[in-house]
């Protein structure tokens, strides 16, 4: 195909994608009472699943310390239209997450023809891994980053003369930029998987420059999550996983590169 028949093409997936994402949106926007009231605020109230944890763990510990929310924080709206306006937004966003499985199957049916018999034997799982990977950032994000984020942050205070009143836009602001960035993050093996196989990253290259991208996940942690150790190193230490896992991926890639290099020869 031509480049303006590739465009074509693409046009469709991308259009498939975005009607993906309404329909799941308008499910969410339907649903606002259960992704209000049980999902987007529960972190914040001290039966959440999380909160309820860190605290049984600080009263085995016999301290107090690590019980998480345990004053609901108060959330205010300040704008006229900022509920409807909040509303929608989060209905865009339930769609995004609930579609995305959807989304990477039409980006892996836009790469798959330029794909070789061999590659598209090793991608049939592409799909399913990169799907997985992103929920399971976007769940390590809500049960892990998010309540330490509402404890330390929604708790915080310069002087006792001032109150913290949350304001609604700022809450949801903080909790979908957290949980859509470790979603992210979580993809680095199939970044590390495509770059492989263009040639762009090696297993040594990877070995390498283990300590910068530890220092690199440090920093990162640091601008995802409230400026306390226990939650970066609680981020940091699932992205060094991964990282782990990415230097396996691209080994294996290499390997796959020599033995077809020597079979042709």
């Amino acid at each position: 195909m031509n480049f303006l028949e590739h465009l074509a093409v693409l046009r469709g997936h991308i259009l498939r994608s975005l009607a993906s994402v309404l329909v799941f949106a308008i499910v969410a926007f339907l649903l606002k009472d259960i992704i209000f009231n049980y999902v987007l605020f529960a972190p914040k109230n001290p039966e959440f699943f999380t909160n309820e944890l860190f605290c049984r763990l600080s009263k085995a510990m016999n301290t107090d310390k690590l019980c998480l929310n345990t004053t609901p924080l108060e959330i205010i709206n300040i704008d006229l239209a900022g509920q409807f306006k909040i509303h929608l937004i989060i209905s865009f966003f339930g769609g995004l997450i609930l579609s995305s499985p959807y989304i990477f199957f039409e980006i892996y049916r836009f790469v798959l023809p330029a794909l070789k018999d061999k590659e598209r034997k090793y991608s049939k799982g592409m799909v399913f891994f990169t799907s997985a990977l992103f929920i399971l950032g976007i769940l390590f994000g809500f049960f892990v980053i998010i309540p330490l984020t509402i404890n330390f942050l929604g708790g915080y205070s310069v002087s006792e003369q001032v109150e913290n009143q949350i304001n609604l836009r700022s809450y949801i602001r903080s909790v979908t930029s957290v949980t859509l960035s470790t979603g992210l993050v979580f993809e680095l093996p199939v970044l590390i998987y495509f770059l492989s196989k263009v040639g762009i990253v090696t297993p040594d290259f990877l070995r390498n420059y283990r300590k910068h991208a530890i220092v690199v996940f440090l920093i990162l942690s640091g601008i995802i999550t409230p400026p306390d150790i226990i939650s970066q190193f609680l981020v940091c230490i699932p992205l060094i996983v991964l990282y782990e896992v990415s230097i396996l991926i691209s080994g294996r890639i290499e390997r796959q590169r020599i033995a077809r290099d020597e079979g042709e020869d």
